[in-house]
């Protein structure tokens, strides 16, 4: 018979109690160290404790630092949870003292605090990668701002591009992400310490200057919502999740041009794996890492999100302890995914002969025939479009690339227009180019040289916005680490 009738209950203790003892271990202990520190400056600050007592207070919270080996602990159910331990310890050697620091503060309002540093420290370092990819997409986009491709719509060739005008499309929406990234990042911002338990305190205590020791910007203002609401959790998770929602729809891409039958992409040789028995494939398996790692980081999303659902706006365990740790595996799949793309794209190349192949095979530049007949046989769009669709339909049937669909299109024009055309041969070749077709696409946007070239140089201005937030944020919260060394050592010099 198991003995229930002293807490903990042995089954609580193991399935629950001993994993969040140990996650607190991994994830929080150095940050409850900050809270302890930061709420006793704040109690001799506003005289709640005298300075003789924050000094006493102080140097035990020193000595417990010093000698409690976190990592080492075991969870024994002595104490119901680290907190608790760190009380203890300081009873053990201040007696009564020891629960004094305690005042005007809760396990809720510590939780989240705690949680709300271990998410931003985190969310930062996403972003920093984040950043990093766009950063080299806008290189390597710089670099193949010249390189055509086939562009597809609905898994068929449709017009040519620019590789470089591809990555520009991934690197806007990177921005985005990041943008929407740096907005949770500021809602992680404000500080729940001096809610307590849900309704602040009947002691003095300044909320302003525990938030600025702790490096937030200053306090969230309501103390009900700074222990119910989860937005900060569910808003971080979302954003999260749309990194890698996007990212995967450019890694499904990628896996479709590396396929055999269009070999658009090339994939170098340290990112191909060879075949146990099939010694002439080359598999991009980095790509399908990628695509399900990316599909795991959004699933953990979900996971985080979905928990919050029709759980009571009030403190709960629903959003602490147990589903903040499961979280951190986002973190995990989610950096690698950015690491490995970062790498990835860099090094791989677009394969000429294959774009000229299908570009050929496809008759991609049509359009642009269409168009010039628009503009300079004074056609209306739908009567060049016939022509158009004529022409490519006669080339396609004789398994020829449309720059040899001259008389095709002489016939066509004459079918239609019933007179001659003034485009010569010459002409034709030339209007129906991949490099006019590019050319001619120079409006905002466009994958010409000066359009695309314009858009990467306002890209890279708006990641440098980026960077620089992220530094100025860093600042802050090493100069709020820097001021509470300051203030802490000064308790013990009294």
């Amino acid at each position: 018979m198991i003995d229930t009738s002293k807490f903990p209950n042995p089954i609580y203790k193991e399935t629950v109690l001993a994993p969040l003892f140990e996650g607190v271990k991994n994830h929080y202990a150095s940050h409850m160290s900050k809270i302890n520190k930061a709420h006793l400056v704040m109690l001799v600050e506003t005289r709640i404790l005298s300075n003789d007592q924050g000094k006493i207070i102080a140097d035990a919270l020193s000595k417990i630092d010093k000698d409690t080996d976190i990592l080492s602990l075991t969870y024994t159910g002595e104490h119901e949870d680290y907190f608790f331990f760190v009380e203890a310890r300081l009873r053990d050697l201040l007696g009564d003292l020891g629960g004094a620091l305690h005042t005007a503060r809760s396990r809720n309002d510590m939780d989240h605090t705690l949680f709300k540093i271990a998410l931003r420290t985190r969310a930062e370092t996403m972003l920093v990668q984040v950043l990093q990819l766009t950063d080299a997409l806008i290189e390597k986009a710089s670099k193949e701002h010249k390189t055509p491709i086939v562009a597809y719509t609905h898994g068929q060739p449709a017009q040519p591009s620019t590789f470089g005008h591809y990555l520009g499309a991934m690197i806007e929406v990177l921005i985005r992400d990041a943008t929407r990234l740096e907005t949770a990042i500021n809602d992680l911002s404000h500080c729940p310490m001096g809610a307590a338990a849900i309704t602040t305190s009947g002691f003095p205590i300044d909320r302003e200057r525990m938030a600025d020791l702790l490096g937030f910007d200053g306090p969230l203002v309501n103390s009900y919502g700074c222990i119910a609401s989860v937005d900060y959790i569910t808003g971080l998770y979302s954003a999260i999740k749309l990194v890698f929602i996007h990212l995967g729809r450019v890694i499904q891409d990628l896996a479709f041009w590396s396929a055999f039958e269009v070999s658009q992409l090339y994939v170098p040789n340290e990112l191909v794996q060879i075949s146990s028995i099939m010694p002439q494939k080359r598999n991009p398996v980095p790509i399908e890492h990628m695509r399900h790692l990316a599909s795991v980081t959004v699933g953990r999303c979900d996971t985080i999100v979905n928990t919050m659902h029709n759980t009571p706006y009030t403190d709960m365990n629903d959003s602490e302890g147990e589903v903040q740790q499961a979280g951190y595996a986002t973190f995990e799949s989610g950096s690698r995914v950015l690491e490995l793309l970062t790498a990835f794209l860099p090094a791989c190349s677009i394969n000429a002969d294959a774009v000229q192949r299908n570009t050929d095979a496809a008759c991609i530049t049509i359009t642009e025939l269409a168009d010039t007949l628009v503009r300079d046989e004074n056609l209306t769009f739908r009567q060049a479009h016939e022509i158009a669709a004529a022409t490519a339909k006669s080339v396609i049937a004789q398994n020829k690339p449309l720059r040899e669909g001259y008389d095709a299109f002489i016939k066509a024009f004459e079918a239609e227009e019933g007179r001659k055309t003034h485009i010569s041969d010459d002409t034709f070749r030339n209007i129906v180019s991949v490099e006019n077709f590019i050319a001619k696409r120079d409006r905002t946007g466009g994958p010409a040289p000066i359009a695309l070239n314009t858009a990467l140089k306002s890209y890279t201005n708006q990641t440098s916005q980026l960077h620089m937030k992220q530094i100025q944020r860093h600042t802050k919260r090493s100069d709020a680490q820097a001021r509470l060394d300051v203030a802490f050592s000064s308790l013990m010099e009294h």
